[in-house]
């Protein structure tokens, strides 16, 4: 076989005539990002991939094309992740405190993002509704794979890998609820965790909740203080990016303070731009200037217009600073300030 190199004219010319033929328009950056996919699976051809490879790029990327279909006929609605085990039982406390939590975030027009399994993923599903729920289901052997609150319904999503379920979780949440579990809840909780500390992910909230009596996340927080943090492999103000609910009220009260004034918040370049729902005074923002000088890299905390490479959202008023790109637990803290304002 005679390799062939994917920029030659006649087949970027190619690529560029299957992209018109399909409705798309060549003007466009989402047309550019179309046909650099296509050039991408081109080269596949001659890079001796084997069948098992290329099932699993063709797999993932069909079920990331699904699942973001699905996600973007709800967009601007805020939504939670609920983790939890799918062996607890319906008559224990923790399935209880899920399924209340859930029904008090929904009152709040949220939506909620579950497992779809049984236990703690079946009791947010109850408590939020089927209409204010997605389902995330896996193909696991051993496990109920969809439960029967959301069986059917065009919002249940089955991945085959769990990558592809994770990046769903993280990339359609605006806050995150983990009830008591096992390997897996541990396993989603950490990549969480890491994902806000790294800033590979935007800070939401992370809330940390059981059932009436329930000691888990106590002993959880104890082992984090005693052995991440004391052995330095933590930073105290990681302790910011998660929060341990005294109750679901409590765990709810939490998530809607947190989007009492921030709105959102995304890069361009190294700035930092954080959106809130209303403004800040000239006193406040010197607090946040004296508090959190070390999270800037250049210059100082300052208010801004939107920024010419930003197209959503412009009506709202912004704080924008050179991010050092560090230390997002106090960035955490740093919401919380402008928050309690």
């Amino acid at each position: 076989m005679v390799k062939v190199d994917v920029k030659e004219e006649h087949i970027q010319n190619s690529i560029n005539d299957l992209i018109t033929l399909a409705g798309g328009n060549l003007d466009t950056f989402e047309s550019q990002l179309i046909a650099q996919i296509i050039e991408t699976t081109l080269k596949l051809i001659h890079e001796s991939h084997d069948t098992g490879q290329l099932k699993l790029i063709s797999r993932s990327l069909r079920e990331l094309r699904y699942a973001y279909r699905v996600f973007n006929a709800y967009k601007g609605i805020r939504r939670i992740s609920i983790f939890g085990s799918a062996r607890t039982e319906e008559s224990h406390p923790d399935y209880v405190a899920a399924k209340k939590f859930s029904e008090m975030m929904a009152d709040e027009e949220w939506m909620c993002i579950t497992g779809a399994a049984n236990g703690i993923m079946k009791a947010g599903l109850e408590g939020a509704s089927r209409e204010s729920s997605f389902g995330l289901s896996i193909r696991l052997p051993f496990e109920v794979p969809t439960n029967t609150v959301i069986e059917g319904d065009p919002k249940l999503i089955v991945f085959r890998y769990f990558f592809t379920r994770k990046l769903m979780f993280m990339s359609h949440s605006d806050a995150v609820a983990v009830f008591p579990g096992g390997v897996g809840t541990l396993d989603e909780l950490f990549e969480v965790l890491t994902l806000i500390q790294t800033g590979k992910a935007n800070i939401i909230p992370v809330v940390l909740m059981e059932g009436e009596g329930g000691v888990y996340w106590k002993h959880w927080k104890h082992y984090i203080e005693e052995h991440l943090l004391a052995n330095g492999w933590i930073s105290k103000s990681d302790l910011h990016i998660f929060y341990l609910a005294s109750s679901y009220e409590d765990g709810v009260n939490h998530i809607l303070k947190f989007y009492r004034r921030y709105h959102s918040s995304r890069y361009v370049d190294d700035k930092l731009v954080i959106r809130l729902l209303e403004p800040i005074t000239d006193e406040q923002l010197a607090i946040l200037n004296d508090k959190f000088s070390f999270l800037v890299r250049t210059g100082k905390i300052e208010k801004a217009n939107p920024l010419i490479e930003e197209t959503d959202h412009l009506d709202l008023p912004r704080l924008v600073f050179t991010h050092t790109r560090s230390d997002y637990g106090s960035v955490r803290a740093l919401i919380d300030a402008i928050n309690n304002f």
